[in-house]
């Protein structure tokens, strides 16, 4: 079996603007995969970073995507040591060919990597107060996933939200006094409605300074938050190694580093316990699972970040069941309410959340069935009309 083509579909409307990849092969056999740059910029960009690999994809064989992997990393000079671009196009690259070997197998991709640790997949909920910028109105936006019976519940006490709907981070790590209580405010009224009915995470995205960050570190201990993520800019390893065991809560990071590598280096600081490896562009499947294994090895645990659309999901699930030491996984339940949102699955897993937790897969492949019909219009490479 042989890779025969590589079409790249770049969807521009709505808030979200996800980069899916399919691989056709010679019997017949589709896989596919997404670049986990949806959200934020970049889409264009790792659209066109897949037409630059392509020709190292076709003529592949789908029943090794290790190679394939190594094959990119190795020759492709800007991969060692890359970023969100080079990684989301080979991560989607790997997806689509576990997906083509499962399909052929007549099995999961999670069954591939010999481990069935899980029963069922706990979830957690993000994404539930981006419409509100106040502070009563964003912690009781919380009642809803609440009833829906989510235990578990992310979100960005220092964002405010853009008109196109996404978030607007801290820029230079300065909040104003104003700013800054409003955050502190926000937490601790948001722990009063949620009390013991879930946990709190909350997500800095390196927003704060380190005289702030200490002030609202204890804030985060005195609420019982059950993780604080990236505390610290996301290139700032060597500022959580210093700050390595100053607090009694759990430090999560990594949704912006890339490969088992940066994984390492992040590891070794001692200031993470846990770490959030994206499917949709660490790397891919296998990467994930192995830096998962790297982790393990640290006694941290994974939380694979989850932020792209319902395929991304559907991947993500995939390896969460090929790892030893998961913690729940992200999702976004209610991103399909957004204006001009586009559902790029005909069974998304979302639709199938429960009490917070999702079946294990059992379809072949990845699981997840694309309208082909509905990204149609939004076709942006063809390896064998461009070759023509």
């Amino acid at each position: 079996m042989r890779v025969t083509n590589m079409k790249v579909y770049r969807i521009t409307e709505g808030e979200l603007h996800p980069v899916l990849v399919e691989l056709q092969t010679d019997e017949g056999i589709t896989g596919w995969g997404e670049a986990a740059v949806a959200y934020g910029l970049g889409a264009k960009a790792v659209a066109g970073m897949l037409a630059d690999l392509a020709p190292k994809v076709i003529g592949a064989d789908p029943q090794f995507p290790r190679n394939v992997y190594h094959d990119i990393y190795d020759n492709s000079f800007w991969t060692k040591g890359g970023g969100a671009i080079v990684f989301a196009a080979i991560s989607a690259i790997d997806h689509a060919l576990w997906d083509i070997k499962a399909k052929s197998l007549g099995v999961p991709v999670w069954t591939l990597f010999g481990a069935s640790f899980q029963d069922e997949i706990p979830v957690y909920a993000n994404g539930w107060n981006y419409r509100n910028d106040d502070v009563t109105e964003w912690a009781r936006a919380v009642e809803r996933p609440l009833r829906d019976g989510y235990t578990m519940l992310k979100t960005y006490p220092l964002a405010f939200r853009l008109p196109g709907g996404t978030l607007k981070h801290v820029t230079r790590r300065a909040l104003t006094a104003e700013q800054f209580q409003m955050a502190v405010d926000r937490v601790r009224l948001l722990k009063d409605i949620v009390g013991n009915q879930a946990e709190i995470l909350l997500d800095l995205s390196g927003g704060m300074n380190n005289d702030q960050l200490i002030r609202f570190m204890a804030v985060c201990e005195e609420a019982g938050v059950s993780w604080v993520e990236e505390p610290l800019d996301a290139f700032n390893t060597g500022g959580l190694r210093q700050m390595a065991g100053r607090w009694n809560i759990p430090i999560a990071a990594g949704e912006r580093v890339y490969t088992r590598n940066g994984f390492r280096n992040l590891l070794e600081t001692g200031g993470v316990d846990i770490v959030m490896p994206d499917v949709g562009n660490c790397g891919g499947i296998f990467e994930l699972v192995q830096i998962a294994a790297t982790a393990e090895a640290y006694n941290a645990r994974v939380s694979p970040h989850n932020c792209a659309s319902s395929l991304c999901t559907a991947v993500s699930m995939q390896a969460w069941m090929a790892t030893a030491n998961p913690m729940p996984l992200e999702t976004y339940p209610y991103f399909p309410e957004a204006n001009g949102y586009v559902q790029v699955l005909r069974d998304p897993p979302e639709d199938r959340i429960r009490n917070g937790r999702l079946e294990v897969p059992d379809a072949p492949g990845l699981g997840a069935e694309i309208d082909t019909a509905r990204i149609a219009p939004f076709a942006d490479f063809d390896y064998l009309d461009a070759a023509a």
